[in-house]
């Protein structure tokens, strides 16, 4: 009882301190993709050095990506990031895991290897939850830089371009970001449509990939 009374304790402290850190951030996606991480530290996978955290429910005009530095408790990024053409146009809405859908797909992926591919330097991604994004690596979601992601869009259009479900960012911090998260490092989409319960039961994660 003791051990976990410590776990939970070292938990909340991380959450205020990052959450502090993102005031901007939705305290429900902090709290689910930390609650992810466990779940999938619970199953085998190892444990998480970097977060990328992204928050679907704003629109994409705004920054809803945040990568955090696990280990020493701070905020590295915050930036844009685009969603899928048929997942929404302001807003992303509609998530799917099926290959050919167009939309984006939420819960936790690991970073696996990076390439230089269409998109030039990209970084393929392993969903970690069947059913929900487990079809990712067989869907060609990638994080990739893209023009179509650009501050300057917005004023044009009111909105950033779309992706055929990939979270693209800007070219500018593509590489540095798949560099942050390749080998190993995760990556956490969030939309309310994910609950507030799932990662309480900690439903089945595919670990085996992330502990290779």
């Amino acid at each position: 009882m003791l051990l976990a009374l410590l776990a939970s304790t070292a938990h909340a402290d991380r959450f205020d301190k990052l959450q502090e850190q993102a005031p901007q951030l939705a305290p429900q996606a902090l709290r689910a993709a930390l609650a992810a991480l466990d779940c999938a530290g619970s199953g085998g996978a190892h444990p998480a050095r970097r977060l990328a955290l992204i928050d679907y429910s704003l629109p994409s005009a705004q920054q809803r990506l945040w990568l955090f530095d696990l280990q020493a408790e701070r905020l590295l990024l915050r930036d844009f990031v685009a969603h899928g053409r048929a997942s929404g146009e302001f807003i992303a809405e509609h998530f799917s895991n099926l290959t050919g859908s167009h939309q984006s797909s939420l819960g936790l992926f690991i970073g696996a290897e990076s390439y230089v591919g269409r998109h030039g330097y990209a970084l393929r991604l392993d969903g970690l939850e069947p059913g929900l994004n487990d079809q990712a690596r067989s869907r060609a979601l990638v994080l990739h830089g893209a023009d179509y992601v650009a501050p300057e869009l917005v004023a044009s259009q009111g909105r950033m371009g779309r992706s055929q479900g990939c979270p693209a960012v800007r070219k500018e911090i593509s590489r540095w970001l798949v560099n942050q998260l390749k080998d190993g490092q995760y990556l956490f989409a969030w939309h309310p449509q994910l609950g507030t319960t799932r990662y309480q039961r900690c439903e089945p994660f595919s670990v085996a990939r992330s502990a290779e």
